[in-house]
């Protein structure tokens, strides 16, 4: 029997996020929630924000080997936090945050600095769908709801807690229902 995932989504949020943080902890459940609703999940692979979505993704009850892949930016396969089901390395540094928006089908920004607004605007560029956690300050919060230039027609979907991202999930990939 083989597994279809239901889509693949990046999670995309700040590398300074500590354990006790309410941002990691809000991106622990998100991790947890996207595998229950069948989603794989890519990030940087490092820590923070990255670590926790996919530590999440290991405690659901819904886990399957893959659920997590980490598109690092280095060169170093085992730099990965050890959540990573499979790690990518890519050598190219920042550059490496392109990818990380063009993997998936939707991106979903936590937070975030300067890394996070890379990724925020590639995955624009690329035309993915961005779903931004308004909750937390950083660039996600800014961003919300927002357009970021005129060549596109959407905005920034907005959510504030781990059910709306969920919802907006089931409205992209409706033909997927779990």
């Amino acid at each position: 029997m083989s597994f279809k995932p239901r889509g693949f989504v990046s999670v995309i949020g700040p590398s300074y996020a500590k354990v006790s943080d309410p941002l990691y902890v809000f991106a622990r459940e998100l991790g947890r929630a996207l595998v229950d609703h069948g989603f794989v999940i890519y990030s940087g692979g490092k820590r923070g924000i990255m670590e926790a979505v996919f530590r999440g993704a290991r405690e659901s009850e819904h886990y399957f080997f893959g659920a997590t892949i980490g598109i690092l930016p280095d060169s170093d396969r085992h730099s990965a936090n050890r959540y990573t089901d499979i790690s990518v390395p890519t050598g190219i540094g920042y550059a490496r945050n392109s990818i990380v928006a063009h993997s998936a089908d939707v991106v979903i920004a936590l937070g975030g600095g300067s890394g996070t607004l890379s990724e925020i605007a590639f995955a624009w560029q690329f035309g993915k769908k961005i779903i931004a956690i308004d909750t937390f300050d950083g660039w996600a919060k800014e961003l919300s709801g927002l357009k970021l230039d005129k060549r596109r027609r959407d905005k920034i979907l907005k959510a504030s807690d781990i059910e709306t991202v969920i919802k907006h999930l089931e409205k992209l990939f409706p033909q997927n229902k779990k």
